[in-house]
């Protein structure tokens, strides 16, 4: 089934299992996914996740991160930049998420990177999501 807004749908199914406090989630693969779970990842906001090929299409298969006490690292998971209303954001206005507890995930002209990394390498882009 096509899916309008493919990210928005990948941080839905991020946001239902961590609710339902699953240990695993899937979802259809792409490049661009791909690389939001790995800032995910390097973030310390999942454990793991794997590109998968199945017999009709390649889906990525996401292990989830909890704490001792099972609750989820993700608290939340905010799609900000959406297909009809693009927020682009300059280095000088990219803002610390919960006193740096957060992190936007931003797309740029050198790649997907952190907002941290994109103050390091003082670049702005697309702030494609946000996660606490």
């Amino acid at each position: 089934m096509p899916v309008s807004d493919p990210i928005a749908d990948l941080c839905t199914r991020i946001r239902n299992a961590t609710m339902r406090q699953h240990k695993t989630v899937e979802a259809p693969y792409s490049q661009i996914k791909a690389n939001i779970l790995r800032v995910l990842k390097d973030e310390g906001f999942i454990e793991d996740w794997k590109k998968e090929e199945t017999e009709s299409f390649p889906i990525l298969k996401i292990t989830l991160k909890y704490d001792k006490s099972q609750n989820s690292v993700i608290r939340k998971i905010n799609r900000v930049s959406k297909p009809g209303l693009r927020i682009y954001s300059g280095v000088d206005d990219l803002k610390t998420i919960l006193n740096g507890q957060g992190i936007s995930v931003i797309t740029t002209s050198h790649g997907i990177f952190s907002d941290r990394e994109c103050r390091k390498n003082n670049v702005g882009g697309e702030v494609i999501c946000q996660v606490w």
